[in-house]
């Protein structure tokens, strides 16, 4: 930590902490912090606690960030500014910044994940010590906790009825964006260090490429296209929503001014996922239907490696799993696909492959994974059913009928000698249905 500097001590500032919203235009918790009373220091921290937890030093979303705060940082030195970036266990790292700095204010944007919840009760209590004041705002979804419930105040569990309520509701004053530009001036002026490297934080730059932000231009065709992995129709703006280098208030305004109906209940999706997440974080570790829990999982490793690695035999899941280990994205409609096949095809606990998807996908947002995949095992709200069981040569058939998907991320399926199924499709689907019915009788 650097230590306490006199000229740092004696300037009154506002911090405005970065988490999830890795942009300087319409953000809530910038746009009050800089109509606040006080200059406004910037501030990211590569959280030490979760940073710890990636196996990989060569992290793509890591690589990601780094970028985007550098790009940051650029923006800020335009107007005399410049982002502090800190490293470290969050409590930790406060503890030195308001040794530091003489902290009137603290804004950020609020998030709902279980750990991010527990962080910033902790930050909390920190600075109500110092009688800091710690300001929270809604700015990653358009409808947050309870505002979306039924008449009764409960959640809802369907994801139909809360659309419903949620479209019902939505205006203009809910997707209007925040006018930072008017208020840069009050960015502060300071001297801070420069942006460790990542080196200094015990990472290695990826090589991998990341989508762009132009997401304006797949919005209008999303319905049609959509569920078929070969064609280039799908927004890839998953990674700028789970980190916020785009509003979540601009893409729901391109979806209501392309009349994107099916595109705009995507984005409700995620906000469904995240609602039921801060009701039940339970969900996390436990299935949302309980019984589900007594399902007797076969978890065989050596097929698990096989499913992660795209050697299972089928063209579809395997393209899907080649490109998620290669790209870190795969296809919503093959996400599906693999899921249900490792959940009932080879009866491995969802949570395994949850896990797996959240070590590789770029667009990891921990409400969604979790709530895909309980939808796809059946123990999720709204789930399927459980002896819905996709057949991954029928959904082969249906939306990669000429395999030009298959071909490009498995192409060993060009040749005339094809790999060998690990699992009888007819005798993996009886297996699940005895498996799943005895839990559930």
């Amino acid at each position: 930590m650097t230590k306490s500097s006199p000229e740092n001590k004696k300037k009154s500032i506002s911090i405005c902490w970065l988490r999830r919203d890795l942009r300087l235009n319409d953000h809530a918790a910038l746009y009050h912090a800089l109509k606040g009373d006080h200059p406004v220091l910037i501030l990211f921290i590569f959280d030490q606690h979760i940073l710890e937890q990636l196996s990989n030093k060569a992290d793509a979303r890591v690589t990601f960030i780094y970028q985007t705060l550098a790009k940051i940082n650029q923006e800020l030195q335009q107007q005399k500014s410049a982002l502090l970036v800190k490293y470290g266990r969050p409590s930790e790292v406060w503890k030195a910044i308001v040794d530091e700095f003489d902290v009137k204010a603290v804004y950020a944007n609020q998030d709902y994940e279980p750990y991010a919840r527990e962080r910033d009760a902790e930050i909390h209590k920190l600075l109500a010590s110092k009688d800091i004041p710690f300001f929270t705002f809604k700015d990653q979804v358009i409808f947050e906790k309870d505002e979306v419930v039924k008449a009764d105040g409960k959640p809802y569990t369907v994801f139909t009825p809360y659309f419903r309520i949620w479209q019902k509701k939505l205006d203009d004053f809910y997707v209007k964006s925040y006018p930072i530009k008017h208020y840069l001036k009050n960015l502060c002026q300071i001297d801070v260090p420069p942006i460790p490297s990542l080196k200094k934080i015990g990472f290695e730059e990826s090589e991998q490429k990341f989508p762009t932000v132009h997401f304006e231009t797949k919005v209008a065709d999303y319905d049609q296209f959509r569920d078929f992995p070969a064609k280039d129709a799908t927004t890839r703006i998953g990674i700028h929503l789970r980190f916020g280098t785009v509003s979540i208030r601009q893409a729901v305004q391109e979806a209501l001014q392309q009349k994107a109906d099916k595109w705009l209940s995507e984005l409700a999706w995620r906000e469904f996922y995240m609602m039921i997440l801060w009701h039940f974080p339970s969900t996390v570790s436990h299935a949302f239907k309980p019984d589900y829990d007594q399902i007797q999982w076969r978890n065989d490793e050596a097929e698990f490696e096989a499913w992660c690695q795209g050697k299972t035999g089928y063209p579809l899941v395997d393209a899907g799993m080649r490109q998620l280990n290669e790209i870190g994205f795969m296809h919503n409609r093959v996400r599906m696909v693999v899921a249900s096949f490792l959940c009932k095809h080879l009866l491995i606990d969802w949570r395994w492959g949850e896990a797996y998807f959240a070590e590789k996908l770029l667009d990891y947002e921990q409400a969604s994974n979790i709530g895909g995949w309980q939808w796809a095992c059946g123990s999720g709200n709204d789930a399927a059913p459980y002896f819905r069981i996709f057949n991954p040569e029928a959904q082969l058939k249906k939306f990669d009928p000429k395999m030009a998907y298959v071909f490009k991320w498995a192409p060993a399926y060009r040749s005339a000698i094809a790999p060998v199924p690990i699992v009888e499709h007819t005798f993996a689907r009886d297996r699940a249905l005895k498996a799943y019915k005895k839990a559930l009788r």
